[in-house]
């Protein structure tokens, strides 16, 4: 993983312009090869990989943006069936468990790292999102 070259992405996500009809930018920072509806052993494997790599840039956005807790996505899945959750919110809780959060000063942009494992018919998933809508 090139960390300096995924915090430069997502950085000049903050300031890239939305297509017309999409308030969010979703960025594939790593992805598996041949895990959708493979060895569920070798998917966790990757899985795990890709948490301590979205922890590693935690870590490193962390000291630019601040420390945040780690946001439930679990919970808004399940407030999706009750509520209308916005996008890109909705699809990324379908995706994956939790997520770390930042409002970027001065962007009045979104922020969020997350690992997306949770369909196993399809590949694991390093993503960051960047969005004008706030989490729900």
């Amino acid at each position: 993983m090139d960390i300096a070259h995924h915090i430069a992405l997502v950085e000049e996500l903050c300031f890239r312009p939305f297509a017309a009809g999409h308030a969010h930018h979703e960025a594939e920072l790593a992805v598996s090869h041949g895990l959708r509806g493979g060895d569920l052993a070798e998917r966790a494997v990757t899985a795990e990989q890709y948490r301590k790599d979205r922890d590693a840039l935690y870590d490193r956005l962390a000291s630019r943006w601040g420390e945040t807790e780690p946001y439930n996505l679990q919970t808004v899945l399940l407030r999706s069936a009750e509520e209308e959750i916005p996008g890109p919110w909705a699809s990324l809780s379908a995706r994956a468990d939790v997520a770390y959060l930042w409002e970027v000063t001065g962007t009045a942009r979104w922020v969020a790292l997350a690992v997306a494992d949770r369909d196993v018919g399809d590949e694991v998933q390093l993503l960051a999102v960047v969005t004008e809508v706030a989490p729900p």
